[in-house]
């Protein structure tokens, strides 16, 4: 069974700038746990057949020039048919302000009614972005993700092999951590990884030998970053000699997360070899890959070799034990 995550009232207050216009309980104390809105158009005239009660109802100029139409007798009955469903709070856009049917039926149903500057669109969007990123599904996994040159390339490996290192040589370079030893990643989108760090580590590394560090403090606002989308993993693991290492870069392997395939390469280490140096040619490899150029292939090309499709096929492996 899958976990479901909530937001309370209380932060979408704050991060959307809303003002309470009645308000039942403590916004804290109040959950939100579904990332859908509703716009109760076909609710007003009646029609209930499939209206999730579970989502947060927003009223704009469509709602209440339609409400305009009725009586105050009629309104009542109209908003008391939608209220009666306890939706967990109503948002009205454009400073509307709260009419006495409305605000009769919120207390009556104990639902909490806030205001918002916002035209219907701006504020809907805004909330759809907020609920997809609050309540998406995720998972906590051992690594570093650092933002080089615009890609998030969460480094994951043994224990002990050199994530933090290069973490702190990247950000030296001018590249920004996001989060080390715990990386929380969030699906925010059937596409789309966010990788952030807990909050109550946020910021801190772990070097052997030194100790923990305050990345912020030690190197500047510049070096870090509070989220970042995950656009490929790097798997740094000890240099095997008997091991054949991929040296064209024609192969695609890919790691699955929650559902979605990344991209993934495997790095040896080894004395003498630079890792942020590798990390950022593969960022910037990778980015020309999503861009459609492939240099191994154009390098065969160039020589007038045939290409074999079956090395350039889809393979996913999973690296997380590793």
């Amino acid at each position: 069974m899958s976990t479901v995550y909530s937001v309370t009232l209380e932060k979408i207050m704050k991060d959307l700038s809303l003002t309470p216009m009645y308000m039942p309980d403590e916004p804290s104390n109040i959950l939100i746990s579904n990332n859908n809105i509703s716009r109760p158009g076909l609710q007003l005239t009646g029609y209930f057949d499939f209206f999730d009660k579970t989502r947060i109802l927003v009223f704009g100029n469509t709602e209440f020039t339609f409400l305009s139409r009725f009586g105050a007798e009629q309104q009542q009955h109209v908003i008391n048919s939608i209220f009666r469903f306890g939706p967990p709070a109503v948002i009205l856009c454009r400073s509307y302000e709260l009419n006495d049917a409305m605000m009769s039926s919120a207390k009556e149903n104990n639902i909490p009614i806030l205001q918002s500057t916002d035209t219907t669109s701006s504020l809907t969007a805004s909330l759809v972005t907020m609920l997809s990123r609050e309540l998406a599904p995720r998972i906590t996994r051992h690594g570093v993700l650092v933002e080089v040159y615009g890609e998030g390339c969460l480094i994951i490996g043994d224990s002990g092999v050199g994530k933090s290192e290069t973490a702190i040589e990247l950000m030296k370079r001018g590249h920004r951590l996001i989060a080390d030893d715990a990386v929380e990643i969030r699906k925010t989108d059937s596409r789309t990884l966010i990788g952030s760090s807990p909050q109550n580590i946020r910021h801190f590394v772990e070097l052997r030998g030194v100790g923990i560090i305050n990345a912020r403090n030690l190197f500047g606002m510049g070096s870090i970053k509070l989220s970042e989308k995950i656009d490929m993993v790097i798997n740094l693991e000890l240099w095997d000699g008997k091991k054949a290492y991929d040296r064209m870069g024609l192969e695609n392997e890919y790691m699955e997360i929650l559902g979605i395939d990344v991209p993934i390469m495997t790095i040896p280490v080894k004395p003498g070899r630079n890792l942020s140096n590798i990390i950022e040619v593969a960022a910037m490899n990778n980015r020309q890959k999503k861009m459609g150029y492939n240099a191994a292939q154009d390098l065969l090309t160039s020589l007038g070799m045939v290409i074999d499709e079956e090395l350039v096929e889809k393979r996913v492996v999973d690296n997380w034990d590793k």
